[in-house]
């Protein structure tokens, strides 16, 4: 069995802004500050809600290393390095694992996509030039290619893919993942919405976007189903099940920047082409955030 990198809830931390678009680093320091009080499993950083498509290389690879620096090797740092260019990701790779990323995490190529074969020599190429764990990240709905079950067993054989962050949201594809890579390939969930199904079918975590809102919430939900109370896990996830959901009401991460502005953390706004909620999907965070107690004021 390759080593665990996690078990919980890692949260995908969003990259904070000022007002005109750089990054806020001492905000970035504050938030994981809070992650980690909050019992926080690991940080994902420069990952989807970190926004990486608009990170220049320099301020990804200085994302990592401020990331790597603040956390102090508290919990696990893991590192957003995919690409669509194979050869960008792995020097984004390389980058991340000179500035002490403890995994990396790479989605597969978008928009020029690739076959099942491609995705394989793609990831392949990637580990045999680093150390480090790479999670692989499958996102359909962002990029337009699936990895299949077939395809993790192929890519699972590798000693450095050690894990998935699973977010095509097919249960049962899952499950025929897991019995085909067993002890081989650590799966994680990327949706919210799905922890305690994960778990219950095996999984060992999620890595999160609740968590930049209520990180004490996908906590409890995950560290209940490891621990075997799969009724309190269903519990808190269905208790949860509306913020999970709205914070997916508009393209991520929209609604948890929003959400975090709404909360008085000032993480700024997005980078464009990500743009403003409508009001009426703001008044409808904002409704649900007030149910759960997460407004002050």
């Amino acid at each position: 069995m390759k080593k665990l990198i996690f078990t919980g809830a890692g949260v995908a931390i969003v990259t904070p802004f000022h007002p005109d678009g750089s990054v806020y680093y001492e905000k970035l320091a504050q938030l994981i500050e809070e992650q980690i009080s909050c019992s926080t499993d690991a940080v994902i950083v420069c990952g989807t809600t970190g926004e990486s498509p608009t990170l220049n290389t320099e301020e990804h690879t200085e994302v990592i290393r401020f990331a790597v620096a603040q956390v102090k090797g508290r919990i696990p740092v893991i590192a957003g390095t995919g690409s669509n260019d194979t050869a960008y990701a792995a020097m984004l790779s390389m980058e991340a694992e000179a500035a002490g990323a403890d995994a990396l995490l790479m989605v597969t190529p978008y928009y020029n996509k690739t076959s099942q074969e491609g995705l394989v020599r793609h990831f392949t190429h990637v580990a045999d030039r680093v150390r480090t764990p790479i999670i692989l990240y499958n996102v359909p709905s962002r990029t337009g290619v699936n990895i299949l079950p077939e395809t993790y067993a192929r890519l699972a054989r590798h000693p450095n893919i050690a894990a998935t962050k699973e977010a095509n949201g097919d249960i049962s594809a899952l499950a025929k993942t897991i019995q085909l890579c067993g002890e081989d390939l650590t799966v994680y969930t990327g949706n919210d919405d799905q922890i305690t199904a994960f778990l219950a079918l095996g999984g060992k975590g999620v890595i999160s976007v609740l968590s930049n809102v209520a990180p004490e919430a996908a906590h409890a939900i995950a560290a209940a189903g490891l621990a075997g109370d799969f009724a309190e896990s269903a519990r808190l996830q269905l208790e949860w099940l509306d913020l999970c959901n709205d914070l997916f009401c508009d393209v991520n991460p929209i609604p948890v920047k929003a959400a975090m502005n709404l909360m008085g953390m000032e993480v700024g706004p997005c980078r464009l082409p990500l743009c403003e909620m409508s009001e009426g999907k703001l008044a409808r965070l904002k409704g649900t955030l007030e149910r759960h107690g997460l407004l002050c004021g």
